[in-house]
């Protein structure tokens, strides 16, 4: 089965590959927020959480990226319950390397065994047979890059991951997995407010891989009244979160923003802002109040 996005909503951003076989449209959906209070358990409204996933797909959103971690496994049994059997050309990227002792309690375990373990858990509560992209939560401190990084490519060799990234990471961190297998994808945090990894994302772009910014949406005070974006909202018609997304797609085409909600009303307005089309002179005017 497979479904057409060409005139969707999320369409309207353009499409980017992953990997050398995956191509999907750049606003994808982040799950983490279809769980409970410090991202544990499950969500307030589960129907709402599944009516999100699925307006998601309707809107042309084909990239979900979701976590062992969020709930733990809550976002992804959410995500089978509303769309299994999946669509042909969905992809559900998820990941490991973090676990969750409590609320709001996020510990990385890189040991190859507890790898595994939790890929085999994703598979199963996802519903999936091969993970198209699998990445490493977090780098454990504790266990050598080279044992995480090549557990994940005994998984990839074995078939029941298609393609490997990285969570949080440096551009010489990136470098170390690369020498031990390919990585298609680096999910950092990053938004037009906080640009820390400008350097991983430019790193990226050379090389191939595709950029994730998580908490895409942040525009800090910058969008209060009187702010330097004030005239730029007014006149583009467009929301903050959504100027947050226009500036994010227009600032790289290694960016595949993933914004996350619990709303269906929240999840149709960033889809909007793939529309979004900044001028040259409202480009540089955000781009400079950051």
């Amino acid at each position: 089965m497979s479904t057409d996005l060409s005139s969707t909503p999320a369409a309207a951003g353009g499409t980017i590959r992953i990997g050398d076989d995956l191509t999907v449209n750049r606003l994808g959906f982040g799950a983490m927020r279809l769980t409970g209070p410090g991202f544990w358990g499950d969500p307030a409204d589960p129907d709402e959480a599944v009516r999100v996933v699925r307006r998601a797909v309707e809107l042309g959103v084909n990239f979900i990226d979701t976590a062992d971690a969020y709930g733990p496994f809550t976002s992804d049994r959410i995500i089978k319950k509303a769309l299994h059997p999946y669509a042909d050309d969905l992809v559900i990227a998820t990941k490991v390397g973090l676990t969750r002792p409590g609320p709001d309690d996020w510990r990385p375990v890189g040991r190859p065994e507890y790898l595994r373990q939790q890929t085999e858990l994703n598979l199963r509560h996802l519903g999936l047979e091969t993970i198209p992209l699998l990445q490493l939560h977090r780098i454990d401190p504790a266990v050598p890059l080279e044992d995480q990084v090549g557990e994940l490519a005994e998984l990839r060799n074995e078939g029941k991951i298609r393609h490997i990234g990285l969570s949080e990471v440096t551009v010489e961190e990136t470098e170390k997995a690369r020498a031990v297998a390919p990585i298609v994808s680096v999910q950092n945090l990053y938004n037009v407010a906080a640009r820390t990894s400008e350097d991983v994302l430019r790193h990226t772009e050379r090389h191939g891989m595709v950029f994730i910014p998580w908490f895409p949406l942040a525009m800090g005070q910058l969008a209060a009244p009187g702010s330097p974006l004030e005239a730029v909202l007014r006149d583009s018609g467009a929301t903050p979160a959504q100027l947050a997304l226009a500036w994010l797609l227009r600032h790289s085409p290694a960016l595949l923003p993933i914004p996350g909600t619990s709303s269906v009303g929240h999840l149709e307005e960033n889809v909007g802002g793939a529309s979004i089309r900044l001028s040259d002179d409202d480009y540089r005017t955000i781009t400079a109040a950051c």
